[in-house]
């Protein structure tokens, strides 16, 4: 399917999960996208992204997340904190229409959740991620939150800026204690 041939308003959206997990520090996990096979790469340096991956027929959004979760990071010890009020959708820009996301969607309609990740470091894979899965990410790192509309592929940072709106209430560390997020007193920090 070539651009020439295809008009962004005549494909519809591909529904999608976007995932957010959140550490004990109230960091979260963002992976480097491989450029390689990329069919959403439009040839800028930004390609760090949260998990985000499409939902089969038939399966609920929820259930999505963990699969898409899985399959990407290899992540299992998980704690389901939020989910998005909203769908969220993102237009391809118009040099990737009819050739990004398989030449069949205009973009996609993003359901997001966030998580926290209750497990160890070394229960993350993503090269080889499980089950025989195509790695996607080539590193990864856990980030601020807010700096990640910044690290984003542009056309999809108006998504990423929604999803930190919405979630910016959990980046605080986590007491395990009390099973609840809590605020840091200024004066335990170090300056």
């Amino acid at each position: 399917m070539s651009q020439a041939t295809v008009k962004a308003e005549d494909l519809p959206y591909r529904p999608c999960v976007g995932v957010m997990i959140l550490n004990r520090d109230g960091l979260v996990w963002a992976g480097r996208r491989i450029s390689d096979g990329n069919s959403e790469y439009d040839g800028s340096p930004q390609l760090w992204q949260m998990p985000q991956g499409g939902i089969d027929k038939g399966e609920n959004p929820l259930d999505a997340a963990y699969r898409e979760l899985y399959e990407e990071t290899g992540m299992k010890t998980v704690t389901l904190l939020a989910e998005a009020r909203e769908w969220i959708n993102y237009d391809l820009p118009p040099a990737l229409i009819g050739i990004g996301l398989r030449g069949k969607f205009r973009g996609q309609t993003q359901r997001w959740f966030a998580f926290r990740f209750d497990g160890d470091d070394g229960e993350i894979a993503i090269n080889p991620p499980p089950g025989g899965h195509e790695p996607e990410f080539d590193a990864w790192e856990w980030k601020p939150m807010q700096q990640l509309p910044g690290l984003i592929v542009p056309f999809k940072r108006a998504v990423y800026d929604q999803v930190v709106a919405e979630f910016q209430h959990l980046a605080e560390p986590y007491n395990r204690k009390t099973d609840r997020y809590s605020m840091i007193a200024i004066d335990q920090v170090r300056f």
